[in-house]
């Protein structure tokens, strides 16, 4: 029998498998070193899936290279053979072990990723076992000794990269969290003195003494001017350190939630903003970078000390004949030591410029009025880049401002994203309401609609000459005309037939439910009056948090709480919303989530139909709007973010699309190219139309968990509220702020953290405002620190 794979083909795989893998290894070290980064600021699909690819490949690429490298050796070792090139392919094998160390801007995929740190430590062993196996075949070596350099940065990187994974356990995380173990007063030998005392018949008693609260918080107030940017990161490294204990789920004192509180108090919502994007960038860096083990003498240490054996070994490199070894394999060389170093450089060169290093250089001044010296001015300088930028959009009035920094330049990916249930059901993709794209994708935006309407016209303009020819002769129509139109209808039905087809292959493999959520999934940019309104709707609540009780019950919240202050300043000519509590106290979490936002939804479209004239009305309705389709971004395609508070969503969701189109074929209202911007109007009315006198769940029962026309009976209360002259989108917005404060506080802390390697989200931030404001359970606040003291009366 022949040979299945031709001898040419071979050998040409034999010559090239190593030097080819070795290219795709430093290739991807490469991507990783300069796309990594981006990770915080983009949620794109493509995106992720490009920095997963590459992270699991490189990995890959460097393990098979050793092993092929390592078996080359063997081979020849065995026959006695030595190629003039074995010893570059043993001077080769540390650039793979280096690889395998990873850049410094990712160690770690997932937070799961870390937990593996004992995997990589095995790992590292037995790579540099088979590396050092590997040099000692090519003894006697010319390229022995900076082959040698070579190998000690290579170990050095792949001890940084376990390293920081271990780091960043969150075991590891959590002890190194723990301060020093403390044993309280000595019991023991404090009631042998009292007993002694008491013996001794001497007036004696046991008081406690508290200590003082405000002790130890003179320093570092803040004063009342806008913070420098080289102070915002300076405070968000302060309360990073303390706050990165939410991850681990510990428990906070008094004196630390009344400090934050103080601190926050003063901020302006943008300040604010800004110290959360820094503190949230940097439990990012510590999680999934190395951040955490080189900002320190030892680290800094380590990488100079790996650049240094970079370069060291291209200098002796150069020192040895180069005309002893094959061209190609030469440049190669050049190219990893060259590449090597030129990425050390940067990695290096983001280091010195990185939050971390500006925190650490230059601590809080005890005095803030203090002028700022030359390296202060320098810092403000390079943090301004990362400053935010607003940009007004003229969308009613005045307009909002939008948040709008250079991609290069931001913390996150600075998106709110939308979902509509209803938009969902008509096959339409939730419309922005800030149209805030790059020149390059509005131009392209506008190339793809040009085409497709001059398609549409020419594919018009042919069929009705066709038409007219077909009229005017009819043989020739017969003959040529008619199978020709047949044709051209053919052509431009055949997307719908090939979108008729993907369907069924993507369901097939069930992967349907992932593209439409990516289909039906818009972003728009956070407003600054967004923010704001978010920011002084917890600072308003956060003054009636005295206690441990209060703290919990107003992060509990659920919409309840602002009905029941709303309610509580009516008057006789203003109507009760407590009417309007049963929609979030009976109901499930998840339920009241799809209640609220078809409910907000369909008075969002009845709203339309009229004419707002006041700005802030305006505003309001924008915020409901804006809240509730990101509130059902998160229900629907954030399962494990969610996982806390979701409940059976799925179920609900579901249910409820199924009786919407159900309804929506019954009433024939479809997507179409001409009546699309109405469509959702329509549908809307449609639905509040429906006599809802009787309620729902006695007409369907229990078996269907749809909320559909429960909602509508909600969006007609809302309706007849704002009938009645009540101002009802302060209202729905104010309960939205509520909802989302809410999944931020119940969510599990460690999918928060894990949500910052995917661009970050809103809910992060409102996540870590609430803590920063003593709203939730994490605070340990009923009793301050005191110490016992034994008292003899004279």
């Amino acid at each position: 029998m022949g040979e299945m794979i031709p001898p040419a083909v071979k050998k040409l795989w034999d010559r090239w498998n190593i030097r080819g893998v070795i290219i795709l290894s430093l290739f991807l070290q490469s991507i990783l070193i300069f796309f990594a980064p981006s990770r915080r600021r983009t949620a794109k699909k493509l995106f992720l899936v490009l920095i997963w690819s590459a992270y699991l490949l490189a990995d890959w690429a460097a393990d098979y290279a050793v092993g092929q490298i390592s078996d080359s050796q063997q081979e020849e070792a065995e026959s006695n053979k030595h190629s003039k090139n074995r010893e570059l392919l043993a001077f080769w094998s540390p650039f793979l072990l280096l690889h395998l160390g990873g850049p410094d801007t990712i160690t770690a995929l997932a937070l799961e990723d870390n937990e593996l740190w004992d995997r990589h430590l095995l790992s590292l062993v037995c790579q540099a076992v088979a590396t050092v196996y590997v040099i000692l075949l090519s003894i006697p070596n010319r390229l022995l000794t900076p082959t040698l350099i070579m190998l000690a940065g290579g170990v050095i990187k792949y001890v940084e990269r376990t390293a920081a994974l271990f780091s960043g356990s969150l075991d590891k995380f959590k002890d190194s969290m723990l301060s020093k173990a403390d044993p309280g007063a000595n019991y023991a030998k404090l009631m042998e003195e009292y007993t002694a005392k008491k013996e001794m018949n001497m007036p004696t008693e046991v008081i406690v003494v508290e200590e003082d609260p405000e002790k130890g918080r003179e320093g570092n107030t803040p004063v009342k001017r806008r913070l420098t940017a080289l102070q915002v990161v300076q405070y968000a490294y302060k309360y990073f350190n303390i706050f990165k204990g939410l991850i681990v789920d510990l428990i906070f004192t008094n004196k630390q939630r009344d400090e934050s509180r103080k601190f926050f108090d003063s901020l302006t919502p943008e300040e604010a903003l800004r110290i959360i994007e820094v503190e949230l960038g940097l439990i990012y860096d510590c999680l999934f970078t190395k951040a955490a083990i080189l900002h320190n003498w030892t680290g800094a240490v380590f990488r100079l000390t790996a650049l240094g054996c970079l370069v060291a070994s291209l200098c002796l490199f150069k020192m040895n004949k180069e005309d002893q070894y094959d061209g190609f394999d030469i440049a190669l060389t050049y190219a990893l030591l060259v590449c090597g170093i030129a990425l050390d450089s940067i990695a290096l060169l983001m280091f010195c410029v990185s939050d971390w290093t500006i925190a650490r250089m230059r601590s809080l001044k005890e005095d803030l009025d203090e002028p700022d010296i030359w390296i202060d001015r320098v810092f403000n300088w390079m943090l301004g880049f990362k400053s935010p930028k607003w940009k007004r959009f003229e969308c009613f009035k005045d307009g909002h401002e939008v948040l709008n920094r250079s991609f290069m330049f931001r913390r996150w990916s600075e998106y709110v994203h939308a979902y509509n249930l209803i938009g969902h059901c008509l096959k339409i993709r939730p419309r922005r309401i800030h149209q805030t794209k790059g020149k390059l994708h509005s131009f392209f935006h506008e190339i793809t609609q040009r085409i497709t309407l001059c398609f549409r016209a020419l594919a018009i303009g042919t069929l009705q000459f066709l038409n007219r020819l077909s009229r005017d002769n009819r043989v020739l129509g017969t003959i040529l005309i008619k199978p020709l139109r047949v044709f051209l209808l053919f052509f431009f039905k055949l997307p719908l037939l090939l979108g008729f087809l993907t369907d069924k292959v993507l369901d097939f493999f069930g992967m349907k439910e992932l593209v439409e959520e990516i289909r039906f999934t818009t972003s728009d940019r956070l407003t600054k009056e967004l923010w704001e309104f978010i920011f002084k709707e917890v600072k308003h609540k956060h003054r009636f948090a005295d206690d441990q009780e209060s703290a919990k019950g107003i992060s509990s919240a659920r919409g309840d709480w602002t009905l029941v202050e709303t309610s509580s300043k009516k008057t006789e000519d203003r109507p009760d919303y407590a009417t309007l509590l049963r929609y979030v106290t009976d109901k499930d979490y998840d339920q009241s989530i799809l209640l609220w936002h078809i409910a907000t939804e369909l008075f969002y479209q009845y709203q339309d139909e009229e004419v707002i004239t006041e700005k802030q009305e305006y505003t309001n309705q924008e915020f409901s709007k804006i809240l509730s389709d990101y509130m059902m971004y998160l229900l629907k395609t954030q399962p494990t973010l969610m996982s806390a508070v979701s409940g059976i969503a799925k179920i609900r969701f579901r249910d409820t699309c199924e009786e919407a189109n159900e309804f929506f074929r019954r009433k024939h209202i479809k997507k179409s190219s001409n009546a699309e911007e109405n469509l959702m109007k329509q549908a809307s009315k449609d639905i509040l139309s429906v006599n809802t006198k009787i309620d729902p769940m006695d007409v369907k029962g229990d078996k269907s968990k749809s909320v559909l026309f429960d909602a509508s009976v909600l969006a007609k209360e809302l309706i007849r509220l704002k009938r009645g002259g009540e101002n009802m989108w302060e209202v729905v917005s104010k309960v939205w702020v509520e909802l989302i404060c809410y999944a931020a506080t119940h969510c599990d802390s460690k999918e928060h953290a894990s949500q910052l390697s995917k661009g970050g989200e809103l809910i992060n931030f409102v996540w870590l405002l609430m803590a920063h404001f003593g709203l939730g359970d994490q605070f340990q606040i009923n009793r301050g620190d005191a110490r016992a003291k034994l008292i003899v009366a004279n």
